[in-house]
């Protein structure tokens, strides 16, 4: 169970494969990766019976993305590529962990406890106005799902509160502006919400501040042992970076 994100290209695959298309290979190159990687959190049997009856199409997936490392829109295998046949997707996995939600209450709250308003981004100021529309509603039903299977969105069941100048946030509306926008071609991507272009550059200085300005290389080391969503995050910083630089939309999910 994850987020998943595409970054919209006009590659030599999508002449040929729809974005449902790229999507299911995403979806079935991740449990293939699990399945021959040993991973402790590999798939039920039910999953594992599907990859094994569709090893004619892992193989036609393998071949036909070939092409995406020469892609410019191809993100990079060293930030949570692992099992990403498909270069432009990534995947940021359920339950968002406990320790990743308490790094990014802190990393929010310090920015607005440290910087001066010019030169906090725009996002972040949007974040903390009164009328803002990212109100947690959506994180906040996410937050109460359980599945049959036991599992939840969140590992935490309520939000972190935030002080001061955002007394009246939690990371519920963190996580909602993470969320990005309703998509209006859902039905034809599968998609629901999007990154826009327009709004490529802000979400890029705002995640940039929060994930990465000013980290030592022992603090990044910790995260990164800690929780597998900082470097999922990180390929998410990483689409939108392409994403503007290629004048293209980041597709969420």
């Amino acid at each position: 169970m994850s987020l998943e994100f595409a970054l919209q290209y006009a590659c030599p695959l999508r002449a040929n494969y729809a974005e449902r298309h790229l999507r299911e290979w995403g979806r079935l190159s991740s449990l293939h990766a699990k399945l021959t990687t040993g991973d402790a959190s590999a798939p039920s049997i039910d999953k594992l019976l599907w990859v094994e009856n569709a090893s004619a199409e892992i193989e036609r997936m393998q071949e036909a993305t070939t092409v995406c490392a020469q892609c410019p829109a191809c993100l990079p295998l060293d930030t949570a590529g692992d099992g990403e046949s498909v270069g432009c997707l990534g995947r940021i996995n359920y339950p968002v962990e406990a320790q990743f939600e308490k790094f990014l209450a802190d990393r929010v709250q310090l920015a607005l406890d440290t910087l001066d308003q010019e030169d906090q981004p725009r996002l972040l100021r949007i974040l903390i106005d009164p009328e803002s529309p990212f109100d947690g509603e959506a994180t906040k039903e996410l937050r109460r799902v359980v599945t049959e299977d036991g599992l939840r969105f969140f590992e935490l069941r309520v939000p972190i509160v935030l002080t001061r100048e955002a007394a009246r946030l939690t990371t519920d509306n963190i996580f909602d502006l993470l969320a990005g926008f309703r998509s209006e071609d859902s039905e034809t991507t599968t998609y629901t919400r999007e990154l826009p272009y327009e709004a490529a550059a802000d979400y890029y200085d705002f995640l940039d501040l929060i994930l990465r300005n000013e980290l030592s290389q022992s603090e990044v080391a910790r995260l990164t042992s800690r929780s597998r969503n900082y470097n999922q995050f990180l390929r998410l910083l990483t689409a939108i970076e392409k994403a503007e630089a290629l004048n293209t939309r980041v597709l969420i999910d």
